[in-house]
């Protein structure tokens, strides 16, 4: 299972951390403190590269602060950065590039929602206290003034850094009512770091969770995307459950958590849920690259349909048939609502509607026939719907855990089999459309079209053939359609 916490740091380490970082950054950060110091401007380094910078964390994007304005910054950066870009000017930020490092310098702002609209306002500021006080949370309202390097901590971020704590500079309920956005990044901080979020900051987040509603699709999806990639996703999720975030954002998640009583009694879908999810995550260290959304969140979606399709029998037990299918419906909608891509959508979307496929395997009853239909209906998710299905075993028993682990190695063993002795994650007919029209002397139509169908089904039935004897086979099948 992922590490339950984190492990905890000292001021001492987070000094000698931070000192290493700088003097590995400081032939760029020292550079930009001297070009903007010479044309009379403040600069520093801020946010996330800091904090990170702490807690001994090495960054290659860096992000500083300064009071010059975007024209003023360009002039600077000119002749030094080896590529500029503006996209983000009107934020105030001027990117550039030096070497290995990606820079963006933005000017000292303040920013705040107008209570119905989904864009900031943005206004410049004036000084660097003024530009922390507007941060989220106070472990990103640090920053080192360059070119002195000295530390600027207004808020207490440093400790708090060290205590694993999310605190806002201000008060929770102004910093979300300026970006309410700023709940879901609370929940994503917690994932990423492995911080606790201190009590007063959830009790806004409770109260105020109607406010993400004013915040556009894309902006709510990509922070998820990040919690759920991140090192520990159950505090994220539990955090979004338990201020009722979740209910606004991703109301199938808190749905999964059914009631139970002393007469119906089943497992936790909830709790199920994030267990697979860890152990999606254990399984992708081997089989996977790097921290998979698609697998991650299949694993997080994979049981949705079950409340919608939950029976009670007479005799106490309880069932759930099709939440496959229900949920793969209802996760492709959840997925479209949060604007998506249809790549991913449709990808999720059909590892929920397989997982269950392999329960149906038994003790290895399946012909290389149902072998094929396995790998060609996964297709290019096969990696994943093995992730998936491996990770989708919570039993305590462990007799049972054992043995499902087993037929799971039977099956992944036959497919390989298969793929040694033919082409296997390409299944194709035999014949080609320009094979099939001059064996049966037939012009392009729906008939070329039912012969590669059936050519289809006869090489996942038998497997490769030789072109003549799928030639005989091709004759005979015309010949009996008359």
């Amino acid at each position: 299972m992922p590490e339950t916490d984190p492990t905890p740091v000292s001021i001492v380490e987070v000094q000698r951390a931070v000192t290493a970082e700088l003097d590995r950054l400081g032939p760029v950060i020292d550079d930009l403190g001297r070009l903007f110091t010479e044309a009379g401007h403040e600069i520093a380094l801020v946010g996330g590269p800091v904090r990170d910078a702490m807690l001994g964390r090495r960054h290659n994007d860096l992000d500083l602060t300064t009071s010059a304005r975007p024209e003023e910054t360009e002039r600077v950066l000119k002749g030094w950065a080896e590529g500029m870009w503006d996209v983000g000017r009107e934020f105030g930020t001027i990117g550039c590039r030096k070497g290995d490092f990606q820079i963006e310098v933005t000017t000292y702002r303040s920013e705040s929602y107008d209570p119905s609209s989904r864009k900031p306002d943005v206004d410049f500021g004036d000084s660097l206290a003024g530009d922390l006080g507007r941060r989220d949370f106070t472990v990103n309202a640090m920053a080192v003034r360059l070119p002195a390097r000295t530390v600027e901590d207004p808020f207490g971020g440093v400790l708090d850094l060290a205590q694993g704590l999310l605190r806002t500079p201000g008060t929770p309920e102004a910093s979300f009512s300026d970006d309410p956005l700023r709940m879901m990044r609370a929940a994503r901080f917690a994932a990423q770091l492995g911080f606790d979020v201190a009590p007063e900051v959830v009790a806004a987040m409770t109260a105020m969770a109607d406010r993400i509603e004013i915040i556009s699709a894309e902006r709510v999806r990509d922070e998820l995307v990040k919690l759920v990639c991140a090192r520990w996703p159950r505090r994220g999720l539990t955090l979004l459950v338990q201020t009722g975030l979740a209910e606004r954002v991703l109301p199938e998640l808190p749905a999964l958590a059914l009631e139970r009583d002393e007469h119906h009694r089943h497992k936790d879908v909830y709790e199920h849920t994030l267990t697979v999810l860890e152990q999606a995550i254990d399984l992708e260290a081997e089989r996977l690259e790097g921290p998979d959304f698609v697998a991650r969140f299949a694993a997080l979606m994979h049981d949705v349909g079950k409340p919608r399709t939950r029976k009670f029998l007479d005799d106490g037990s309880v069932t759930f048939h099709h939440h496959d299918v229900v949920g793969a419906k209802m996760t492709r909608k959840r997925m479209k609502a949060l604007r998506f891509s249809n790549e991913e959508t449709e990808q999720v979307s059909q590892l929920v509607e397989q997982h269950l496929r392999f329960h149906g395997y038994g003790t290895g009853e399946w012909t290389d026939s149902a072998v094929r239909r396995y790998v060609r209906d996964a297709g290019d998710q096969l990696e994943r719907l093995h992730v998936l299905t491996r990770a989708d075993s919570t039993t305590r028993n462990k007799r049972k855990a054992e043995r499902l682990q087993r037929t799971y190695d039977d099956l992944e063993r036959r497919i390989a089999d298969l793929r040694e002795r033919e082409e296997l994650d390409s299944i194709r007919p035999d014949l080609d459309g320009n094979q099939i029209m001059e064996i049966l002397g037939i012009a392009p139509g729906r008939e070329v079209g039912e012969a590669y169908t059936w050519l289809l089904e006869l090489r996942m039935e038998e497997g490769p053939q030789e072109p003549e004897v799928a030639r005989e086979k091709l004759l005979a099948w015309w010949a009996a359609r008359g």
